[in-house]
């Protein structure tokens, strides 16, 4: 049996697509909260064994445990809100420590536990980052990369443990989805037209090249080891000109240099406050906007033979799906 956590969210959604798919005579089950949207698995939902759990209930997650050979644990909070940062370091570290440690009681055979780039570190050195590359405790580290280094520290004490888990990294995922919510805006915004640009970069990838880099990572013999998952490094101006192009739009022409970030994430907090809504841009983000770090995928090339889809694939598929064209 295998088990989802975060079945309900953009990585975890389009990985039960998968597995429903590929393996039509395997129960597959997937955990949802209370206030779980079920908007991106709706059509799929009957073919799901969901439990009501929660990684930071101990008990619910035990008994969704039970008979479960293999996981893939999705579920993570995102945040750039100090607001939410409490939270966040709550589920990310310590939802993380619960999943791994039933997963060892429980016998679980395999994990695939889902991090982020960002966990691997932002040195104030060094742009270029690689599975090699090690954590530095910096200013250019967001609380959502501490949050996420912590808990794939928890992952590392399982292994030690002797739990058998790989862990991915993925660079910023893009694919349908909550078309308002986490890496989804910086799509829907740019398909809507932006005329400013920020000057930093990053790397992107295809939610579909995580999903199937996963499932391949589950059924090889690969073990203890970590993978950055990343189709292409590129600018942000390149990147948002990319998805201007493909929805029709114009290209973002002004830039967002540092003073303009500034006044932007500070004038954003009034506004929250006022619409009661999360802020458009945070510090946080606004220093994200503005630094450059390029990411290499080489060892899941050569280890396993994988082949990430060009940017210009995905973005026309995501454009084929967008609502209101």
């Amino acid at each position: 049996m295998i088990l989802v956590t975060g079945g309900t969210g953009l990585v975890g959604s389009h990985l039960l697509r998968t597995l429903v798919k590929q393996y039509p005579k395997q129960t597959i089950r997937a955990i949802k909260r209370k206030t779980s949207r079920m908007d991106l698995v709706q059509d799929i939902a009957d073919q799901i064994t969901w439990m009501k759990a929660d990684i930071l209930e101990i008990e619910s997650l035990r008994e969704a445990m039970i008979g479960v050979s293999k996981i893939y644990h999705c579920a993570a909070v995102i945040a750039f809100d100090a607001s939410q940062f409490e939270w966040m370091h709550r589920v990310n570290r310590e939802g993380t420590a619960n999943v791994v440690n039933l997963a060892l009681e429980e016998g679980v055979q395999k994990l695939i536990h889902v991090s982020s780039i960002a966990a691997i570190g932002r040195s104030e050195r060094n742009n270029q980052v690689s599975e090699t590359t090690k954590w530095e405790d910096s200013p250019n580290n967001s609380q959502y990369a501490i949050s996420k280094y912590r808990a794939e520290t928890e992952v590392w004490r399982a292994i030690a443990e002797g739990l058998n888990a790989v862990i991915v990294n993925p660079s910023v995922i893009i694919g349908e989805g909550y078309w308002n919510e986490g890496s989804s805006q910086l799509i829907s915004k740019a398909a809507k037209g932006l005329a400013f640009y920020p000057i930093g970069g990053t790397g992107f990838v295809d939610v579909k090249d995580v999903v199937d880099a996963m499932v391949k990572l589950m059924e090889s013999d690969i073990q203890n080891q970590r993978f950055i998952l990343n189709s292409i490094n590129t600018t942000y101006r390149e990147f948002l000109t990319q998805v201007a192009i493909t929805f029709h739009k114009k290209p973002p022409r002004y830039k967002v240099n540092p003073i303009i970030a500034s006044l932007s994430w500070r004038l954003a907090k009034p506004i929250s406050w006022i619409s009661r809504k999360p802020p458009l841009i945070t510090k946080e983000t606004a220093q994200l906007m503005q630094s450059q770090y390029f990411y290499d995928s080489s060892k899941i090339q050569k280890t396993i033979g994988f082949q990430f889809r060009p940017l210009k694939d995905t973005l026309n598929r995501i454009a084929a799906s967008f609502p209101n064209i």
